[in-house]
C-alpha cells in the first residue's frame, strides 16, 4: 500500500496538461477512476476506496476531499457519495478525458454540415471542441463562441471571423455565460449552432448548471439549424435543468456505440440522426 505526499496533490485547472508519465498523472488517473467508480455504485465506503485502489486511508481521504471540493462527488462521515444530481460536470480537464475516441469522430462528422462561408455557434462542450482541428477545411467561416478554450485555438486563424461572447467567467467549464452572455447571444443571428449538454433523459436534453443551461438556450433561440452532439453515455446520465426536447434540433450526432434502441427512438422525433463511425 502506498501514500502520496502532499506535494503530488496538483492544481487541476483548465485544460491544463498532465504529464504523461508521473506520478501526478497516476493520482489523476485514480481520482478520477474514484469519481467514475462513486458516481457508478451511487456510494462507497471510505475505507473500501482505500482497500480497492490499494492506497492509505489518508491518500483516500485526499483524493475525495479533492473531487468533492470540485462537485464530483459528495463526501460525508465514512463515506463518498454521487452528487445529488447523480452526475456532475467535472473540470475541463476530466471532461475532455472522458470518451475522447468517441467525441473525435462525432466532431469530425459534425465539421461536414458545415459551409464555407457560414456562421456558426460553438457552445463550450469538450465534444465541440474536437471540431477545432477540422474547420481549417471550412473556410472562410464566423465562429461565435462563449468558450475560452476555444478563443484561443482559434485566435489569428486566416479567414476567419472569431466572435467571442463574454459575461460571467467560470472556472470548471473555461467559459462564459449567464445574463450578460445571453444579451449578446439574443443580439446575434448565426446559421448553425454545435452542442452538447450533460444528459439526454425522456426525450429532453438536460445540463445540472442552470446557467449553463440557460446559455445554452439563447444560442438555439439565435440559430437557424440546431445541432446536437453527443456521446452514447449521455442517455445513460442524469441532470437536473432541461434545456430543450430533441425534436428541437434540426440533427444530432452520436458516435458507434449508441444502442441500437436508442438510434430508433431518436429517428422517432424526426430529426436528422448521423452515426460517426470510428476513426
Amino acid at each position: 500500500m502506498t501514500e502520496t505526499s502532499d506535494s503530488e496533490t496538483m492544481n487541476l485547472l483548465p485544460s491544463e496538461e498532465v504529464p504523461a508519465d508521473s506520478r501526478q498523472a497516476r493520482q489523476f488517473a485514480r481520482r478520477q477512476t474514484i469519481a467514475e467508480t462513486v458516481t457508478a455504485e451511487g456510494s462507497i465506503r471510505i475505507e473500501e476506496i482505500a482497500e480497492r485502489f490499494d492506497i492509505s486511508l489518508m491518500t483516500a481521504h485526499r483524493d475525495l476531499d479533492d473531487l468533492a471540493a470540485r462537485g464530483i462527488l459528495r463526501k460525508t462521515r465514512g463515506a463518498a457519495s454521487a452528487a445529488p444530481t447523480s452526475l456532475v460536470e467535472a473540470t475541463d480537464t476530466y471532461r475532455s478525458r472522458r470518451q475522447a475516441s468517441e467525441k473525435s469522430s462525432i466532431a469530425a462528422a459534425a465539421v461536414r454540415m458545415i459551409e464555407p462561408g457560414q456562421s456558426v455557434f460553438l457552445d463550450d462542450s469538450t465534444t465541440v471542441a474536437q471540431m477545432v482541428p477540422h474547420l481549417s477545411a471550412k473556410l472562410p467561416l464566423t465562429v461565435i463562441t462563449n468558450s475560452l478554450s476555444l478563443m484561443s485555438a482559434l485566435s489569428g486563424t486566416a479567414d476567419m471571423k472569431l466572435l467571442g461572447l463574454g459575461g460571467q467567467y467560470h472556472d470548471w467549464c473555461n467559459a462564459f455565460m449567464g445574463r450578460m452572455t445571453m444579451r449578446e447571444i439574443a443580439q446575434l443571428r448565426a446559421d448553425t449552432l454545435f452542442l452538447s449538454m450533460a444528459a439526454i433523459t425522456d426525450g429532453i436534453v438536460f445540463h445540472q448548471s442552470a446557467e449553463m443551461a440557460d446559455t445554452k438556450r439563447a444560442m438555439m433561440d439565435s440559430a437557424a439549424r440546431r445541432v446536437l452532439v453527443a456521446d452514447h453515455t449521455k442517455f445513460d446520465r442524469r441532470a437536473l435543468h432541461g434545456m430543450a426536447a430533441l425534436d428541437e434540433f434540426d440533427a444530432i450526432v452520436v458516435d458507434a456505440g449508441t444502442a441500437p434502441e436508442r438510434l430508433d427512438a431518436l429517428r422517432r422525433h424526426d430529426i436528422e440522426v448521423v452515426v460517426a463511425q470510428r476513426r
